[in-house]
């Protein structure tokens, strides 16, 4: 997924002079045909986070169009006043390409793991923020980023995914995707969490439950609308995500479903990463198994959610 976000950044840098691409401390190698062929378009910082923030802005108050890439922490957690004043304040057209969102980086521990990064880039006036599911659909949303006003912040996750988006759906930033039709559950997603949802749908389906999917590739802003006109079609929301369930994908489901007005309020569970530091280093997969997100352990609590009754009021 970096390497066709790079990729197409390198792209646009050859069709518009005005597109920049800055790095920090990247590894050797990394875009070096861009180096080449673009130096004067072509930056590499050292370990400088805070400080490329204003150089970006810099270069945006210029009139370019600014692509920076480094690890999702450091782009988001180590640089978040700067990208509040400096980018979000002047609403400058700089786009945050942060690497390994969520728990890509579980052998480093909880200093490289971006799982607060949606809470705290969504806090930030005029900041988008976007979390694609798979190479083809980061594809998409790089080319949409060119023409798109303000900062914005894209959540990179580890590659390798399976393809799971499908072009004829069309992308628009800003508005969900409806992978599939509502059913009796539904599920919000955003960035990987759109294949989880696909293999526990499946699993669902085995025992007669229908459920649809509502893929959230954009978190803000969001596509409230989108939301209540599939949950007002289904009987329980789930929303999943690679990230706490404090302030990210979830807290925006619940927020849109509490102020919706919907004639008949769904069930809802929040499904994503516990409000702890992880205790144990691992891979990306034990870590999303060890908090409940896998297939399985996905379907299970739907399973579970589905079967609760809302409790009678008292003196109801």
């Amino acid at each position: 997924m970096r390497k066709r976000c790079l990729e197409v950044v390198h792209r646009l840098a050859k069709k518009n002079k005005n597109v920049i691409f800055v790095g920090s401390d990247l590894g050797v190698g990394v875009l070096d045909n861009f180096k080449k062929e673009l130096p004067g378009q072509w930056f590499m910082e050292g370990v400088s986070e805070q400080h490329i923030i204003g150089m970006a802005a810099g270069l945006a108050m210029s009139g370019k169009t600014v692509y920076f890439n480094t690890i999702a922490t450091f782009i988001t957690r180590r640089c978040l006043e700067q990208n509040a004043i400096d980018l979000g304040l002047a609403n400058l057209k700089v786009r945050l390409l942060g690497s390994g969102g969520g728990l890509v980086y579980a052998p480093l521990g909880p200093t490289h793991l971006a799982t607060e990064d949606i809470a705290l880039m969504r806090s930030i006036p005029n900041m988008t923020i976007v979390a694609p599911c798979d190479a083809e659909e980061m594809e998409r949303a790089m080319l949409a980023s060119e023409s798109w006003d303000g900062p914005m912040y894209v959540r990179i996750a580890k590659g390798g995914e399976a393809v799971v988006s499908r072009p004829e759906l069309g992308f628009e930033l800003g508005r969900a995707i409806q992978i599939q039709e509502p059913g009796e559950v539904l599920f919000a997603t955003t960035g990987v969490m759109l294949q989880r949802a696909l293999e526990a749908s499946a699993l669902l389906a085995k025992d007669g439950i229908s459920s649809g999917i509502l893929h959230f590739h954009t978190v803000k802003p969001f596509d409230s609308a989108a939301l209540l006109q599939a949950a007002a079609k289904s009987r329980a929301v789930l929303s999943l995500e690679e990230h706490t369930v404090l302030g990210g994908l979830g807290s925006a489901v619940a927020e849109t479903l509490a102020e919706g007005n919907l004639e008949r309020p769904p069930l809802f569970k929040r499904l994503g990463l516990p409000d702890a530091f992880p205790d144990q280093y691992g891979s990306q997969n034990s870590l999303l198994e060890r908090y409940g997100l896998s297939a399985p352990l996905i379907a299970a609590e739907t399973r579970r959610l589905m079967s609760e009754r809302l409790t009678p009021a008292i003196g109801g």
